[in-house]
Protein backbone atom coordinates (compact mmCIF):
# COMPACT_ATOMS: atom_id res chain seq x y z
CA UNK A 1 0.00 0.00 0.00
CA UNK A 2 3.00 2.25 0.44
CA UNK A 3 4.20 2.69 -3.26
CA UNK A 4 0.04 3.25 -4.03
CA UNK A 5 -0.04 5.97 -1.28
CA UNK A 6 3.38 8.04 -2.96
CA UNK A 7 2.01 7.52 -6.24
CA UNK A 8 -1.43 8.81 -5.13
CA UNK A 9 0.44 11.65 -3.22
CA UNK A 10 2.12 12.54 -6.59
CA UNK A 11 -0.62 12.38 -9.30
CA UNK A 12 -2.97 14.67 -6.95
CA UNK A 13 -0.21 17.38 -6.65
CA UNK A 14 0.62 17.11 -10.06
CA UNK A 15 -2.85 17.29 -10.82
CA UNK A 16 -3.63 20.72 -8.37
CA UNK A 17 -0.41 22.32 -9.64
CA UNK A 18 -0.82 21.72 -13.24
CA UNK A 19 0.33 25.40 -13.96
CA UNK A 20 3.87 24.76 -12.10
CA UNK A 21 3.97 21.28 -12.85
CA UNK A 22 8.08 19.70 -13.10
CA UNK A 23 7.65 15.91 -13.00
CA UNK A 24 10.86 14.24 -14.87
CA UNK A 25 11.88 10.75 -15.51
CA UNK A 26 14.80 9.10 -15.98
CA UNK A 27 14.29 5.43 -17.92
CA UNK A 28 17.13 2.95 -18.71
CA UNK A 29 16.50 -0.44 -20.08
CA UNK A 30 19.92 -3.10 -20.03
CA UNK A 31 19.87 -6.26 -22.23
CA UNK A 32 21.89 -9.14 -23.47
CA UNK A 33 21.19 -11.86 -25.74
CA UNK A 34 23.54 -14.41 -24.61
CA UNK A 35 25.66 -16.77 -27.46
CA UNK A 36 27.20 -20.37 -26.07
CA UNK A 37 30.95 -20.10 -27.10
CA UNK A 38 32.56 -23.00 -26.51
CA UNK A 39 35.82 -21.52 -26.52
CA UNK A 40 35.76 -18.85 -23.73
CA UNK A 41 33.57 -21.25 -21.78
CA UNK A 42 34.16 -24.88 -22.90
CA UNK A 43 32.01 -26.86 -20.27
CA UNK A 44 29.01 -24.62 -20.17
CA UNK A 45 28.96 -23.70 -16.84
CA UNK A 46 28.56 -19.98 -16.86
CA UNK A 47 25.91 -19.80 -20.02
CA UNK A 48 22.57 -19.61 -19.09
CA UNK A 49 19.30 -21.54 -19.31
CA UNK A 50 17.46 -18.35 -20.42
CA UNK A 51 19.13 -16.58 -23.28
CA UNK A 52 17.87 -13.17 -23.04
CA UNK A 53 18.48 -11.67 -19.86
CA UNK A 54 17.71 -8.26 -18.93
CA UNK A 55 16.49 -5.47 -16.66
CA UNK A 56 15.86 -1.75 -15.96
CA UNK A 57 14.13 1.14 -14.26
CA UNK A 58 12.11 3.94 -14.47
CA UNK A 59 12.79 6.97 -11.60
CA UNK A 60 9.65 9.67 -11.54
CA UNK A 61 10.74 12.80 -9.41
CA UNK A 62 7.65 16.20 -9.03
CA UNK A 63 9.03 19.05 -7.63
CA UNK A 64 6.63 22.09 -6.70
CA UNK A 65 8.40 24.63 -4.33
CA UNK A 66 9.49 23.71 -1.41
CA UNK A 67 8.14 19.76 -1.76
CA UNK A 68 9.11 16.52 -3.67
CA UNK A 69 8.31 13.88 -4.39
CA UNK A 70 9.25 10.61 -5.97
CA UNK A 71 9.17 6.94 -6.94
CA UNK A 72 11.48 4.30 -8.83
CA UNK A 73 9.97 1.26 -10.77
CA UNK A 74 12.63 -1.54 -11.47
CA UNK A 75 12.46 -4.55 -13.75
CA UNK A 76 14.79 -7.41 -13.44
CA UNK A 77 13.65 -10.46 -15.72
CA UNK A 78 16.36 -11.95 -14.90
CA UNK A 79 19.09 -10.17 -14.01
CA UNK A 80 21.85 -10.14 -16.70
CA UNK A 81 25.25 -12.48 -15.56
CA UNK A 82 27.59 -10.98 -12.32
CA UNK A 83 24.57 -8.79 -10.95
CA UNK A 84 23.14 -10.36 -7.65
CA UNK A 85 20.68 -12.62 -8.38
CA UNK A 86 18.81 -11.32 -5.79
CA UNK A 87 17.60 -8.78 -7.94
CA UNK A 88 14.49 -10.95 -9.43
CA UNK A 89 11.20 -9.60 -10.22
CA UNK A 90 9.75 -6.29 -10.72
CA UNK A 91 8.02 -3.85 -8.39
CA UNK A 92 7.91 -0.22 -6.98
CA UNK A 93 11.64 -0.30 -4.83
CA UNK A 94 12.11 3.36 -3.87
CA UNK A 95 9.81 5.97 -2.77
CA UNK A 96 9.73 8.92 -0.97
CA UNK A 97 8.18 12.77 -0.43
CA UNK A 98 10.19 15.25 1.03
CA UNK A 99 10.05 19.06 2.31
CA UNK A 100 12.43 21.91 2.77
CA UNK A 101 11.45 24.81 3.89
CA UNK A 102 12.83 27.75 6.37
CA UNK A 103 15.96 25.54 8.30
CA UNK A 104 14.47 22.13 7.59
CA UNK A 105 14.50 19.16 5.58
CA UNK A 106 12.19 16.50 5.94
CA UNK A 107 12.61 13.37 4.31
CA UNK A 108 10.34 10.08 4.44
CA UNK A 109 10.61 7.10 2.62
CA UNK A 110 13.80 5.94 1.00
CA UNK A 111 16.82 8.37 0.79
CA UNK A 112 20.13 8.33 0.47
CA UNK A 113 22.40 9.82 3.07
CA UNK A 114 26.40 10.16 4.24
CA UNK A 115 27.69 11.32 7.02
CA UNK A 116 31.77 12.39 6.90
CA UNK A 117 33.60 10.77 4.04
CA UNK A 118 31.18 7.36 5.01
CA UNK A 119 33.64 5.11 7.87
CA UNK A 120 30.30 4.80 10.11
CA UNK A 121 27.59 5.80 7.79
CA UNK A 122 26.93 5.86 4.03
CA UNK A 123 23.89 5.11 2.16
CA UNK A 124 23.83 5.02 -1.74
CA UNK A 125 23.67 3.53 -4.72
CA UNK A 126 26.50 2.28 -7.58
CA UNK A 127 23.98 0.48 -10.37
CA UNK A 128 26.89 -0.76 -12.08
CA UNK A 129 27.50 -2.94 -9.56
CA UNK A 130 24.03 -4.27 -8.50
CA UNK A 131 24.67 -2.56 -5.15
CA UNK A 132 21.93 -0.01 -3.14
CA UNK A 133 21.42 0.17 0.28
CA UNK A 134 19.15 3.03 0.32
CA UNK A 135 17.59 3.65 3.70
CA UNK A 136 13.73 3.18 4.05
CA UNK A 137 12.46 5.34 7.08
CA UNK A 138 13.13 9.16 7.98
CA UNK A 139 15.79 11.55 7.74
CA UNK A 140 15.82 14.97 9.36
CA UNK A 141 17.97 17.55 8.72
CA UNK A 142 18.39 20.96 10.27
CA UNK A 143 20.28 24.20 10.74
CA UNK A 144 21.03 25.26 13.98
CA UNK A 145 22.42 28.14 13.23
CA UNK A 146 26.51 29.92 13.64
CA UNK A 147 27.52 27.46 11.12
CA UNK A 148 25.78 24.18 12.62
CA UNK A 149 23.94 21.75 10.96
CA UNK A 150 22.43 18.43 12.18
CA UNK A 151 21.19 15.27 10.78
CA UNK A 152 19.11 12.39 12.27
CA UNK A 153 18.01 9.35 9.92
CA UNK A 154 16.27 6.40 10.98
CA UNK A 155 14.79 3.05 9.57
CA UNK A 156 15.91 -0.32 7.62
CA UNK A 157 18.01 -0.84 4.22
CA UNK A 158 17.11 -1.86 1.20
CA UNK A 159 17.90 -5.91 0.18
CA UNK A 160 17.02 -6.40 -3.26
CA UNK A 161 12.69 -6.29 -3.03
CA UNK A 162 12.52 -6.67 0.51
CA UNK A 163 14.00 -4.89 3.98
CA UNK A 164 17.11 -5.97 6.30
CA UNK A 165 15.79 -6.59 9.78
CA UNK A 166 18.16 -4.56 11.19
CA UNK A 167 17.22 -1.08 12.51
CA UNK A 168 19.68 2.08 11.98
CA UNK A 169 19.98 4.85 13.53
CA UNK A 170 22.21 7.59 13.26
CA UNK A 171 22.76 11.41 13.94
CA UNK A 172 25.79 13.48 12.65
CA UNK A 173 26.89 16.92 13.78
CA UNK A 174 29.02 19.72 11.35
CA UNK A 175 29.69 22.60 12.49
CA UNK A 176 31.06 25.16 9.35
CA UNK A 177 33.25 27.25 11.81
CA UNK A 178 33.71 30.58 9.76
CA UNK A 179 30.34 31.24 9.98
CA UNK A 180 30.61 31.44 13.96
CA UNK A 181 34.13 32.92 13.64
CA UNK A 182 34.30 34.93 10.58
CA UNK A 183 37.41 36.67 11.22
CA UNK A 184 39.12 32.94 10.11
CA UNK A 185 37.76 33.82 6.32
CA UNK A 186 39.97 37.33 6.57
CA UNK A 187 42.62 35.34 7.09
CA UNK A 188 42.07 32.71 4.25
CA UNK A 189 41.13 29.88 6.50
CA UNK A 190 38.15 27.52 5.95
CA UNK A 191 37.58 24.99 8.35
CA UNK A 192 34.73 22.35 9.90
CA UNK A 193 34.56 20.10 12.49
CA UNK A 194 32.09 17.15 12.76
CA UNK A 195 31.05 14.00 14.67
CA UNK A 196 28.67 10.98 14.00
CA UNK A 197 27.05 8.19 16.24
CA UNK A 198 25.22 5.28 14.45
CA UNK A 199 23.70 2.25 15.61
CA UNK A 200 21.96 -1.24 14.29
CA UNK A 201 19.55 -2.80 16.45
CA UNK A 202 19.01 -6.62 15.54
CA UNK A 203 17.92 -9.30 17.78
CA UNK A 204 20.59 -12.43 18.60
CA UNK A 205 19.08 -15.64 18.10
CA UNK A 206 21.93 -17.66 18.10
CA UNK A 207 22.33 -20.49 20.85
CA UNK A 208 25.63 -20.65 21.39
CA UNK A 209 27.65 -16.97 21.11
CA UNK A 210 26.26 -13.94 23.27
CA UNK A 211 25.85 -11.38 20.57
CA UNK A 212 25.36 -7.80 20.91
CA UNK A 213 21.32 -6.92 20.27
CA UNK A 214 22.64 -3.01 19.77
CA UNK A 215 26.32 -2.26 17.93
CA UNK A 216 27.24 1.53 18.25
CA UNK A 217 30.00 3.02 16.11
CA UNK A 218 30.95 7.19 16.49
CA UNK A 219 33.51 9.21 14.72
CA UNK A 220 35.47 12.58 14.53
CA UNK A 221 36.07 14.35 11.72
CA UNK A 222 37.79 17.92 10.58
CA UNK A 223 38.27 19.84 7.44
CA UNK A 224 41.14 22.62 6.92
CA UNK A 225 41.37 24.56 4.13
CA UNK A 226 44.06 27.57 3.46
CA UNK A 227 45.74 28.80 0.68
CA UNK A 228 45.66 25.59 -1.51
CA UNK A 229 46.29 23.36 0.91
CA UNK A 230 43.12 20.87 2.11
CA UNK A 231 43.73 18.55 4.70
CA UNK A 232 40.53 16.20 5.67
CA UNK A 233 41.21 13.47 8.77
CA UNK A 234 38.18 11.08 10.25
CA UNK A 235 38.91 8.50 12.97
CA UNK A 236 35.99 6.42 13.37
CA UNK A 237 35.57 3.23 16.33
CA UNK A 238 32.97 0.78 16.27
CA UNK A 239 32.45 -1.46 19.29
CA UNK A 240 32.21 -5.35 19.57
CA UNK A 241 30.38 -6.30 16.37
CA UNK A 242 30.34 -10.51 15.55
CA UNK A 243 29.70 -11.21 12.46
CA UNK A 244 30.09 -13.39 9.11
CA UNK A 245 32.42 -11.00 7.92
CA UNK A 246 35.14 -11.02 10.88
CA UNK A 247 34.56 -14.67 11.64
CA UNK A 248 31.81 -13.90 15.00
CA UNK A 249 34.95 -12.41 16.85
CA UNK A 250 34.48 -9.84 19.81
CA UNK A 251 37.10 -7.24 18.71
CA UNK A 252 35.96 -3.45 18.21
CA UNK A 253 36.82 -1.92 14.98
CA UNK A 254 38.62 1.18 14.06
CA UNK A 255 39.47 2.95 11.07
CA UNK A 256 42.00 6.20 10.21
CA UNK A 257 41.74 8.25 7.38
CA UNK A 258 43.89 11.44 6.21
CA UNK A 259 44.32 12.85 3.24
CA UNK A 260 46.61 16.02 2.50
CA UNK A 261 46.18 17.95 -1.29
CA UNK A 262 47.34 20.97 -2.61
CA UNK A 263 46.60 22.61 -5.73
CA UNK A 264 47.92 26.20 -7.52
CA UNK A 265 47.71 26.65 -11.58
CA UNK A 266 49.41 24.24 -13.34
CA UNK A 267 50.13 21.92 -10.06
CA UNK A 268 48.15 19.50 -7.98
CA UNK A 269 49.54 17.18 -5.19
CA UNK A 270 47.65 14.43 -2.97
CA UNK A 271 48.91 12.46 0.06
CA UNK A 272 46.21 9.99 1.64
CA UNK A 273 46.90 7.28 4.34
CA UNK A 274 44.68 4.73 5.71
CA UNK A 275 43.94 2.06 8.49
CA UNK A 276 41.12 0.08 8.89
CA UNK A 277 40.98 -2.90 11.26
CA UNK A 278 37.72 -5.17 11.77
CA UNK A 279 35.53 -2.28 9.86
CA UNK A 280 32.91 -3.98 8.41
CA UNK A 281 29.69 -2.79 9.18
CA UNK A 282 26.26 -4.22 8.26
CA UNK A 283 22.69 -4.15 9.95
CA UNK A 284 22.88 -7.67 9.53
CA UNK A 285 25.86 -9.81 11.25
CA UNK A 286 25.05 -12.48 9.10
CA UNK A 287 25.05 -10.75 5.18
CA UNK A 288 27.10 -10.93 2.92
CA UNK A 289 28.55 -9.62 -0.79
CA UNK A 290 27.08 -6.35 -0.35
CA UNK A 291 24.19 -6.95 1.18
CA UNK A 292 22.91 -4.53 4.14
CA UNK A 293 26.48 -2.37 4.53
CA UNK A 294 25.67 0.72 6.83
CA UNK A 295 29.04 2.28 5.85
CA UNK A 296 31.55 2.44 3.08
CA UNK A 297 35.48 2.52 3.63
CA UNK A 298 36.82 4.53 0.71
CA UNK A 299 40.14 2.97 -1.26
CA UNK A 300 43.13 4.45 -1.19
CA UNK A 301 44.14 3.45 -4.70
CA UNK A 302 43.30 5.37 -8.24
CA UNK A 303 40.56 3.39 -10.51
CA UNK A 304 41.87 2.67 -13.88
CA UNK A 305 39.33 3.17 -16.94
CA UNK A 306 42.16 1.83 -19.59
CA UNK A 307 41.18 -1.95 -19.77
CA UNK A 308 43.98 -4.11 -19.03
CA UNK A 309 45.60 -2.07 -16.18
CA UNK A 310 41.24 -2.07 -15.07
CA UNK A 311 41.87 -6.15 -14.73
CA UNK A 312 43.58 -5.96 -11.83
CA UNK A 313 41.13 -3.72 -9.68
CA UNK A 314 41.75 -3.29 -5.81
CA UNK A 315 39.06 -4.03 -3.47
CA UNK A 316 38.77 -2.74 0.00
CA UNK A 317 40.03 -4.88 2.70
CA UNK A 318 37.19 -4.63 5.18
CA UNK A 319 38.58 -6.60 8.08
CA UNK A 320 41.65 -4.81 8.03
CA UNK A 321 44.38 -3.03 5.90
CA UNK A 322 46.83 -0.18 5.96
CA UNK A 323 47.82 1.59 2.84
CA UNK A 324 48.16 5.21 1.12
CA UNK A 325 48.60 7.14 -2.08
CA UNK A 326 50.54 9.71 -3.27
CA UNK A 327 49.61 11.56 -6.39
CA UNK A 328 51.32 14.83 -7.90
CA UNK A 329 49.89 16.49 -11.69
CA UNK A 330 52.02 19.05 -13.26
CA UNK A 331 51.66 21.20 -16.09
CA UNK A 332 54.63 22.55 -18.10
CA UNK A 333 53.95 26.00 -19.17
CA UNK A 334 53.11 26.87 -22.95
CA UNK A 335 55.70 28.22 -24.70
CA UNK A 336 58.64 26.26 -22.66
CA UNK A 337 60.72 24.23 -24.13
CA UNK A 338 59.70 21.41 -23.00
CA UNK A 339 55.57 22.49 -22.75
CA UNK A 340 55.76 23.81 -26.31
CA UNK A 341 52.66 25.38 -28.08
CA UNK A 342 49.89 23.82 -25.55
CA UNK A 343 51.53 23.15 -22.73
CA UNK A 344 52.71 19.30 -21.53
CA UNK A 345 50.81 17.31 -18.72
CA UNK A 346 52.67 15.43 -16.20
CA UNK A 347 51.17 13.23 -13.90
CA UNK A 348 52.55 10.65 -10.98
CA UNK A 349 50.67 7.86 -9.10
CA UNK A 350 51.46 5.58 -6.64
CA UNK A 351 49.54 3.48 -4.20
CA UNK A 352 50.19 0.96 -1.73
CA UNK A 353 47.78 -1.50 0.48
CA UNK A 354 48.92 -3.82 2.76
CA UNK A 355 47.55 -6.26 5.97
CA UNK A 356 47.71 -4.94 9.41
CA UNK A 357 49.13 -6.70 12.34
CA UNK A 358 47.49 -9.49 13.84
CA UNK A 359 49.32 -10.78 16.39
CA UNK A 360 47.92 -14.03 18.11
CA UNK A 361 46.04 -13.52 21.76
CA UNK A 362 48.09 -14.67 25.04
CA UNK A 363 46.44 -18.29 24.16
CA UNK A 364 47.95 -18.22 20.73
CA UNK A 365 44.81 -18.46 18.76
CA UNK A 366 44.28 -16.41 16.32
CA UNK A 367 41.13 -15.52 14.70
CA UNK A 368 38.72 -18.08 16.38
CA UNK A 369 34.55 -17.59 16.45
CA UNK A 370 33.81 -16.60 19.95
CA UNK A 371 37.08 -14.37 21.28
CA UNK A 372 38.81 -11.17 20.40
CA UNK A 373 40.38 -12.60 17.68
CA UNK A 374 43.42 -10.93 17.92
CA UNK A 375 46.11 -8.04 18.98
CA UNK A 376 47.07 -5.18 16.43
CA UNK A 377 49.86 -3.10 17.00
CA UNK A 378 48.99 0.30 14.86
CA UNK A 379 52.39 1.33 14.34
CA UNK A 380 53.28 -2.30 13.17
CA UNK A 381 52.59 -3.41 9.76
CA UNK A 382 51.73 -7.00 8.63
CA UNK A 383 53.44 -8.86 6.96
CA UNK A 384 51.04 -9.63 3.86
CA UNK A 385 51.48 -7.01 0.54
CA UNK A 386 47.79 -6.81 -1.06
CA UNK A 387 48.80 -4.49 -3.83
CA UNK A 388 50.70 -1.74 -5.38
CA UNK A 389 50.40 0.38 -7.99
CA UNK A 390 53.10 3.11 -9.46
CA UNK A 391 51.68 4.87 -12.53
CA UNK A 392 52.88 7.95 -14.33
CA UNK A 393 51.50 9.57 -17.72
CA UNK A 394 52.47 12.54 -19.90
CA UNK A 395 50.36 14.06 -22.61
CA UNK A 396 51.13 16.53 -25.08
CA UNK A 397 48.85 18.28 -27.80
CA UNK A 398 50.91 18.31 -30.64
CA UNK A 399 48.38 20.68 -33.04
CA UNK A 400 44.99 21.59 -33.08
CA UNK A 401 44.17 18.19 -34.58
CA UNK A 402 46.81 16.03 -32.57
CA UNK A 403 47.48 15.03 -28.86
CA UNK A 404 48.90 12.33 -27.13
CA UNK A 405 48.92 10.43 -24.08
CA UNK A 406 51.62 7.40 -23.11
CA UNK A 407 50.76 5.71 -19.52
CA UNK A 408 53.00 3.15 -17.59
CA UNK A 409 51.68 1.12 -15.10
CA UNK A 410 53.48 -1.33 -12.60
CA UNK A 411 51.43 -3.14 -10.92
CA UNK A 412 51.64 -5.92 -7.64
CA UNK A 413 48.69 -7.64 -7.49
CA UNK A 414 48.11 -10.61 -4.50
CA UNK A 415 45.42 -12.76 -6.79
CA UNK A 416 45.04 -15.63 -3.52
CA UNK A 417 43.60 -12.37 -1.47
CA UNK A 418 41.64 -10.00 -4.23
CA UNK A 419 40.89 -12.38 -7.12
CA UNK A 420 40.45 -15.77 -4.69
CA UNK A 421 39.02 -14.24 -2.03
CA UNK A 422 41.71 -16.02 0.90
CA UNK A 423 41.05 -14.19 4.17
CA UNK A 424 44.26 -12.72 5.86
CA UNK A 425 44.20 -15.31 8.90
CA UNK A 426 44.51 -18.25 6.49
CA UNK A 427 47.60 -16.14 5.24
CA UNK A 428 48.64 -15.54 8.41
CA UNK A 429 48.79 -19.37 9.51
CA UNK A 430 50.18 -20.16 6.04
CA UNK A 431 52.54 -17.75 5.24
CA UNK A 432 53.79 -18.03 1.48
CA UNK A 433 50.94 -19.27 -0.20
CA UNK A 434 49.57 -16.20 -1.48
CA UNK A 435 50.20 -15.32 -4.82
CA UNK A 436 51.71 -12.41 -6.23
CA UNK A 437 51.29 -11.42 -9.84
CA UNK A 438 53.87 -8.49 -11.39
CA UNK A 439 52.42 -6.83 -13.70
CA UNK A 440 53.66 -4.15 -15.82
CA UNK A 441 51.46 -2.28 -18.59
CA UNK A 442 51.68 0.16 -20.97
CA UNK A 443 49.05 2.57 -22.92
CA UNK A 444 49.53 4.84 -25.85
CA UNK A 445 46.51 6.71 -27.23
CA UNK A 446 46.03 9.14 -29.24
CA UNK A 447 42.96 11.47 -30.54
CA UNK A 448 42.66 12.99 -33.86
CA UNK A 449 40.20 15.46 -35.28
CA UNK A 450 39.00 15.11 -39.00
CA UNK A 451 37.02 17.00 -41.03
CA UNK A 452 33.35 17.89 -40.41
CA UNK A 453 33.91 17.63 -36.70
CA UNK A 454 34.51 13.92 -36.83
CA UNK A 455 37.00 12.50 -33.77
CA UNK A 456 39.30 9.11 -34.38
CA UNK A 457 40.71 8.05 -31.39
CA UNK A 458 42.98 4.82 -30.80
CA UNK A 459 44.65 2.99 -27.97
CA UNK A 460 47.28 0.34 -27.98
CA UNK A 461 47.91 -1.56 -24.59
CA UNK A 462 50.15 -4.13 -23.43
CA UNK A 463 50.55 -6.03 -20.64
CA UNK A 464 53.13 -7.92 -19.06
CA UNK A 465 52.42 -10.61 -16.38
CA UNK A 466 54.45 -13.06 -14.60
CA UNK A 467 51.63 -15.37 -14.03
CA UNK A 468 47.09 -15.74 -13.65
CA UNK A 469 46.26 -13.74 -17.08
CA UNK A 470 49.86 -13.90 -18.40
CA UNK A 471 50.81 -11.48 -21.18
CA UNK A 472 48.03 -9.41 -23.29
CA UNK A 473 47.86 -6.56 -26.21
CA UNK A 474 45.35 -4.25 -26.96
CA UNK A 475 44.03 -2.57 -29.76
CA UNK A 476 40.90 -0.08 -29.99
CA UNK A 477 39.87 2.65 -32.65
CA UNK A 478 37.05 4.73 -31.70
CA UNK A 479 35.21 6.86 -34.23
CA UNK A 480 32.96 9.90 -33.30
CA UNK A 481 31.02 10.20 -36.27
CA UNK A 482 29.08 13.34 -35.62
CA UNK A 483 27.39 14.23 -32.55
CA UNK A 484 24.61 11.31 -33.02
CA UNK A 485 27.11 8.62 -33.82
CA UNK A 486 30.29 7.01 -32.11
CA UNK A 487 31.84 3.53 -33.61
CA UNK A 488 34.38 1.62 -31.39
CA UNK A 489 35.97 -1.64 -32.33
CA UNK A 490 38.75 -3.13 -29.92
CA UNK A 491 40.33 -6.52 -29.15
CA UNK A 492 42.16 -8.06 -26.45
CA UNK A 493 44.61 -10.96 -27.40
CA UNK A 494 45.70 -12.82 -24.37
CA UNK A 495 48.45 -14.14 -26.25
CA UNK A 496 50.47 -15.25 -22.91
CA UNK A 497 47.67 -17.00 -20.82
CA UNK A 498 49.53 -19.89 -18.63
CA UNK A 499 46.58 -22.13 -20.25
CA UNK A 500 47.19 -22.53 -24.47
CA UNK A 501 43.40 -22.92 -24.48
CA UNK A 502 43.22 -19.99 -23.02
CA UNK A 503 45.23 -17.75 -25.31
CA UNK A 504 42.58 -16.39 -27.14
CA UNK A 505 41.02 -12.58 -28.57
CA UNK A 506 38.09 -10.69 -26.98
CA UNK A 507 36.95 -8.76 -29.56
CA UNK A 508 33.99 -5.97 -28.74
CA UNK A 509 31.96 -3.78 -31.50
CA UNK A 510 30.06 -0.76 -30.21
CA UNK A 511 27.62 1.13 -31.74
CA UNK A 512 26.14 4.33 -29.54
CA UNK A 513 23.55 6.76 -31.11
CA UNK A 514 22.96 10.09 -28.97
CA UNK A 515 19.34 11.86 -29.68
CA UNK A 516 18.99 14.78 -27.40
CA UNK A 517 19.05 13.26 -23.76
CA UNK A 518 18.18 9.66 -25.23
CA UNK A 519 21.65 7.22 -25.51
CA UNK A 520 21.38 4.11 -26.97
CA UNK A 521 24.28 1.54 -27.20
CA UNK A 522 24.52 -1.46 -28.93
CA UNK A 523 27.81 -3.76 -28.41
CA UNK A 524 28.80 -7.42 -29.55
CA UNK A 525 31.82 -9.05 -28.32
CA UNK A 526 33.61 -11.11 -25.24
CA UNK A 527 33.86 -10.49 -21.73
CA UNK A 528 36.33 -11.65 -19.52
CA UNK A 529 36.08 -13.33 -16.70
CA UNK A 530 37.26 -10.84 -13.48
CA UNK A 531 35.92 -8.86 -10.94
CA UNK A 532 34.56 -5.50 -11.57
CA UNK A 533 35.19 -2.97 -9.43
CA UNK A 534 33.76 1.04 -8.51
CA UNK A 535 35.38 2.64 -5.24
CA UNK A 536 36.93 -0.37 -3.50
CA UNK A 537 33.40 -2.17 -4.20
CA UNK A 538 33.93 -4.59 -6.60
CA UNK A 539 31.69 -8.07 -7.84
CA UNK A 540 32.80 -10.84 -9.82
CA UNK A 541 32.14 -11.07 -13.64
CA UNK A 542 31.93 -14.61 -15.44
CA UNK A 543 32.89 -14.87 -19.03
CA UNK A 544 29.87 -14.30 -21.55
CA UNK A 545 29.43 -13.69 -25.47
CA UNK A 546 27.11 -12.07 -26.85
CA UNK A 547 24.67 -8.85 -28.11
CA UNK A 548 24.17 -6.55 -25.46
CA UNK A 549 21.71 -2.90 -25.87
CA UNK A 550 21.41 0.06 -23.30
CA UNK A 551 18.63 2.50 -23.65
CA UNK A 552 18.92 5.68 -21.45
CA UNK A 553 16.69 8.45 -21.87
CA UNK A 554 15.32 11.27 -19.59
CA UNK A 555 11.98 13.58 -19.98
Amino acid sequence: MKPIFFLFVMVVAFGVNAQQEKLRAIIQSDAQWYLRDKVLDPSGEYFPDERLLGQGFALFTYTDGDFQAGIRYENYQNVMLGFPTGYQGEGITYRYARIRRDNWDITVGNFYEQFGSGLIFRSYEERGLGLDNAMDGVRIITKLGQGLKLKGVIGRQRKYFSKGEGIVRGIDLNWSTNEALPFLGKKGIIASLGGSFVSKFQRNFDPILNLPNNVGAFALRSTLNFKGFNWTNEWAHKINDPSYDNGYIYKPGQAILSTLTFSKKGLGILASIKRIDNMSFRSDRNGQQFDLFINFLPPTSKPHTYALAALYPYATQINGEVGGQFEVNYMIPRGSFLGGKYGTRLSLNSAISNSIDKSPLDDDSRGLKGTQGYVSDIFKLGPILYFSDINGSISHKFSKKLKSKFTYFSLKYNKTVLNDGVGDITLLENLGMDSIININAFVWENQFKLMNGQTLRSEIQWALADGFRGDMAMGLVEWTINQKWTLAVQDIYNYGHPTTSRQIHYPIVSLIHFNGPTRVQLGYGRQQQGVFCVGGVCRVVPPSNGLSVSITTSL
